[in-house]
């Protein structure tokens, strides 16, 4: 089942996110869609799977364009990276769920869940709550339940985060076998070159489909000074732009470039205990700044986003800032909430709070 996606453009807010991206899949071939958190690729998936129109192009499976197709009505199925899993179905209910939607007899569901279930070795896991199965074993479950309908195309969104590196590797090798086994055409989206290259025949990178307006990178603690200054310090020139933690490490400094490579936004987002019910995984977002210029635009929802994804990838359970006051619309819009009444920040002088985002 052959997938081509033909000059596909998408833009949220006026912000150019996929510029006439083209790619081909071959029936039968797993492509790995390698880039850095922000740059598009999961927008990618959402297109092909009908979960989000394009703005121009097309997607034409097996021949036939199903830009417009209903999500239902595509034969795709898709494996996000929380799983997403129903809770209060046991394994057998959620990996034929699929089937039913199918209106299959009885017969053919019980004997397609257990061919699924011993494909990814789980075989009498069948009355097993999945509130009760471990990180490895639930990813398991949702790549049954994805295969089980037969689909034509399967879509892997990050389908191996949070889980420690042995099983990470372990499960990227049988991901590989389980996929080549059906013969089945897939699209694994990932950050990690190393997982690209372990489950797919092929890795390409999204910088290579197409033009891109913006872009998400990584940057030197340095890089983000000046527009610290300029946005969260007036510009003022005896102000300190160097935070504590910048230099630690796992400390990271995202960047959001225009197309003459520009920075136009920058965060930084640190290993720091939420003040409000703190735990050891709690990732501090800090020094977001997006140049005054292009505020209002929708730059620092890309890069929050960005952000948000990576420290999710890197095992954060919680996301939280201390957020002025004039940004708590911007983070409520965002799915943040407020932790306490306020303060003065000891920094700025100005009212502040603290907000969080749970995942």
């Amino acid at each position: 089942m052959t997938l081509e996606v033909c000059d596909v453009c998408v833009a949220f807010d006026g912000t150019p996110v996929l510029d006439h991206v083209s790619l081909t899949v071959a029936g039968g071939e797993i492509v790995a869609l390698l880039g850095p958190s922000g740059s598009g690729k999961s927008t990618l998936l959402r297109v092909i799977a009908g979960l989000l129109t394009p703005d121009a192009g097309h997607v034409v499976l097996d021949g036939q364009d199903i830009t417009t197709r209903p999500t239902h009505r595509r034969g795709i199925g898709m494996v996000f990276q929380d799983e997403q899993l129903f809770p209060h179905r046991d394994v057998d209910a959620n990996v034929a769920f699929g089937l039913r939607m199918q209106r299959r007899g009885r017969q053919t569901i019980d004997g397609r869940v257990s061919e699924m279930l011993d494909l990814v070795g789980l075989a009498g896991f069948e009355t097993r709550a999945v509130t009760s199965l471990s990180g490895g074993e639930a990813k398991r479950v949702a790549l049954a339940r994805s295969l089980a309908p037969a689909p034509h195309l399967v879509l892997l969104d990050e389908p191996l985060t949070g889980l420690d590196r042995d099983l990470h590797d372990h499960l990227a090798r049988e991901v590989g076998r389980i996929l080549r086994a059906t013969h089945t055409t897939a699209v694994l989206v990932t950050h990690d070159p190393q997982e690209a290259a372990i489950v797919a025949d092929r890795v390409v990178r999204l910088d290579d489909l197409g033009g891109r307006r913006w872009g998400v990178v990584e940057l030197d603690p340095s890089a983000t000074h000046v527009l610290r200054r300029a946005v969260l310090r007036e510009g003022r020139a005896d102000a300190s732009v160097v935070f504590d933690g910048d230099d630690e490490p796992g400390t990271l400094h995202l960047g959001l470039q225009d197309p003459s490579g520009a920075l136009v936004g920058v965060s930084t987002w640190l290993w720091r205990p939420c003040p409000v019910d703190p735990g050891e995984r709690d990732r501090q977002l800090r020094g977001m700044a997006v140049d005054t210029t292009r505020q209002g635009t929708g730059f620092g929802a890309v890069l929050l986003a960005a952000g948000v994804e990576r420290a999710i990838a890197d095992g954060a359970t919680t996301v939280w800032a201390n957020a002025r006051d004039t940004a708590l619309p911007f983070y409520a819009g965002h799915g943040f909430e407020v932790l306490e009444p306020g303060h003065l920040d000891a920094t700025t002088g100005l009212p502040h709070h603290h907000i969080r985002l749970i995942r």
